[in-house]
């Protein structure tokens, strides 16, 4: 059966490369496969989480790299050598150039832990995105899912998924709401969507 192949980018812990990797064990994600796992960090436990499924792990470390060029330069090598169809954001902390999104069009998909367009833009990631949320006043939040372009949180939008905001909650515990809730169904979801379409493109 015809896939499409994934690299998934990650920085940190993994867990919504986890999301991706158990949704495929389900055969959620059929229209795909995760050939490569990409991070930024030599020490993510992303890396570990990867080992553990199967799948090549690779770390380009930016600051080992010493400039945006060279950085980019050296996942276009990695892209090429699995040659991959979708890229996913999986909590990858590195901003991306218009030249670099500009070679996959509708091929990249980033997961941010907010309702875009509120609280989302460079800078607004991890446990900023709750904060902010909770200090505005927010009575829902949740994650989208949308494509990448050079722009932070600027594509299109693919899914959106609201969860409530409980009068106690704090910035860690709406963080794990929104990610159990949302982003852990929502990623997945758009992956297989995004990898279908490819699908159908190669066998046109």
């Amino acid at each position: 059966m015809l896939k499409a192949n994934i690299a998934v980018f990650v920085s940190g812990g993994g867990t919504n490369l986890q999301a991706l990797i158990d949704a495929q064990q389900r055969g959620e994600i059929h229209s795909g496969e995760i050939k490569v796992v990409v991070s930024s960090q030599r020490d993510a436990y992303a890396l570990t989480r990867a080992a553990n499924a199967g799948i090549p792990g690779v770390a380009v470390p930016k600051k080992e790299l010493g400039s945006q060029e060279a950085f980019e330069a050296e996942l276009l090598k990695v892209l090429d050598e699995y040659d991959i169809d979708l890229i996913v954001l999986a909590g990858f902390l590195s901003i991306l150039s218009k030249d670099f999104t500009d070679r996959y069009p509708k091929r990249i998909i980033n997961v941010h832990p907010a309702l875009i367009p509120s609280f989302c833009g460079k800078g607004y990631y991890g446990l900023k995105v709750h904060e902010e949320a909770l200090k505005y006043g927010v009575k829902v939040s949740g994650a989208t899912v949308h494509y990448a372009n050079e722009v932070p949180d600027g594509g299109q939008i693919i899914y959106q998924k609201a969860v409530d905001v409980l009068p106690d909650d704090t910035p860690e515990v709406l963080q794990r709401r929104i990610m159990e809730q949302c982003e852990w169904v929502l990623l997945p979801k758009a992956a297989e969507f995004v990898c279908s379409e490819i699908v159908k493109e190669k066998q046109a």
